[in-house]
């Protein structure tokens, strides 16, 4: 009888455990980490996903988030545009997660975004992109063109950026250069830049073989005008992009190169002597002082185990997001997607770019302009700056059904490609 009445006891503690295991797992607050590990951008993206890992950790060590342990949940698209998508839904249905932290390149969000409208899912997304877009499932924490291509052509075009008469758009064959240069080339026309003195190129991603090109860059170069590179060249293929520069003799005081996709990160494995002077536009460099850097690349080292890694614009969007993410869930008091996107709105953080970022009802912060030159340590000399954060506009004023167009997701009006009301500014 006692040992029946024991096994009987035993079995019902079994239950018990068993019954409880759902209760201990919903003690988590999953966070869905969707970046390239492997591919042609996982040189970019490998980073963005310890960044959240360390975010993670930090608050964590804080006590959690509502009182629970925030869980990171790590997948690899492997930089395979549809298998976002697919990333992506197995992020929202089996794992269940609260918001994803994820993507760089524009094709990869564009193949995720009808998954989060599908499933009112909420994707933080950090890297600049061409704009013409507000999705009220998706916080962009990247720069727009006017926070980063607009300012850093202006720059080139003014006496003290050099001049620039003529200009060679160049860039990865995908949706954020194509949709970039269109806007750049609508810009530089009103700029009375003429066609002719506009060259366009394409390359796929992963591209190696840039004799060529270079030397017609170089060759578009010697008919007297002072040129200028925008460079929205992705990924890997800026490695052999810039040592074929080099190679050509092309120096920053000659051609100088703008770039939007390079920063501390992609230089830390290239030879930068022969790069010195040429040029990037970012919202963010590991080189700017304040307090607030000084604890972010202390943060990223220790994490890291690592005193000589460094630290990037991304990065900083993802530092950004993921702490106006939580302020957010504790405003609202919950991780609901409807509470903690109202809650979203004015959000701000002061960001290790040495100013305060506030999140905007169009989904896009406000950030300053930072251009800044490469140094032969493969970090940046800032040469210009904005005086402080500029609002991010999700649809151009130069592509003209663009410019009628706004993005309000705020209560009553709810839109992100409405006209203009009569009342707008």
């Amino acid at each position: 009888m006692t040992t029946r009445k024991s096994a009987l006891m035993g079995a019902a503690g079994l239950l018990a455990a068993a019954l409880a295991q759902p209760a201990v797992a919903q003690e988590t607050i999953k966070v869905g980490v969707l970046h390239s590990l492997t591919g042609t951008m996982a040189i970019s993206e490998t980073t963005l996903k310890d960044t959240i890992l360390m975010m993670v950790d930090d608050i964590n060590k804080k006590g959690g988030l509502l009182g629970k342990k925030v869980e990171a949940v790590v997948v690899d698209p492997a930089s395979n545009w549809p298998l976002f998508a697919e990333k992506a839904r197995e992020l929202l249905v089996k794992h269940k997660v609260t918001a994803v932290f994820g993507n760089w390149t524009s094709v990869s969000r564009k193949s995720v975004l009808p998954v989060f409208e599908e499933l009112n899912g909420l994707l933080f997304y950090p890297v600049q992109y061409e704009g013409e877009e507000s999705s009220r499932n998706i916080f962009y924490t990247g720069a727009a063109p006017n926070q980063q291509a607009i300012p850093a052509v202006e720059y080139l075009m003014s006496e003290e950026g050099g001049a620039a008469k003529r200009w060679v758009l160049a860039g990865t064959d995908y949706v954020y250069p194509r949709t970039t240069n269109k806007i750049l080339e609508a810009f530089l026309k009103v700029k009375g830049v003429k066609p002719e003195d506009i060259m366009i190129n394409y390359t796929p991603f992963g591209h190696s073989d840039w004799q060529t090109i270079v030397a017609d860059i170089k060759k578009f170069a010697s008919a007297g005008k002072k040129t200028a590179v925008v460079s929205t060249i992705n990924g890997d293929a800026n490695v052999p992009f810039y040592k074929e520069l080099a190679n050509a003799g092309i120096k920053a005081t000659d051609i100088p190169v703008v770039a939007f996709s390079v920063g501390e990160e992609e230089l830390a494995g290239i030879d930068t002597r022969n790069l010195v002077g040429h040029l990037a536009a970012w919202n963010y460099f590991q080189s700017l002082k304040n307090p607030t850097n000084d604890m972010f690349i202390k943060q990223w080292q220790t994490f890291i185990k690592n005193p000589k890694r460094v630290t990037n614009d991304p990065m900083e969007a993802h530092y950004i997001g993921f702490k106006m993410w939580t302020q957010a869930v504790k405003q609202a008091g919950t991780t609901d997607v409807d509470s903690v996107r109202q809650a979203m709105y004015g959000q701000k953080v002061q960001a290790p770019g040495g100013f305060e970022s506030v999140m905007n009802v169009n989904h896009h912060l406000s950030k300053p302009v930072f251009i800044g030159e490469i140094k032969s340590d493969g970090q940046f000399q800032v040469v210009w700056k904005t005086k402080g954060p500029v609002k991010a506009d999700a649809w151009s004023k130069y592509i003209p059904e663009s410019a009628k167009l706004t993005a309000d997701w705020s209560y009553p009006w709810v839109c992100g490609n409405c006209e203009k009301p009569k009342y707008a500014n």
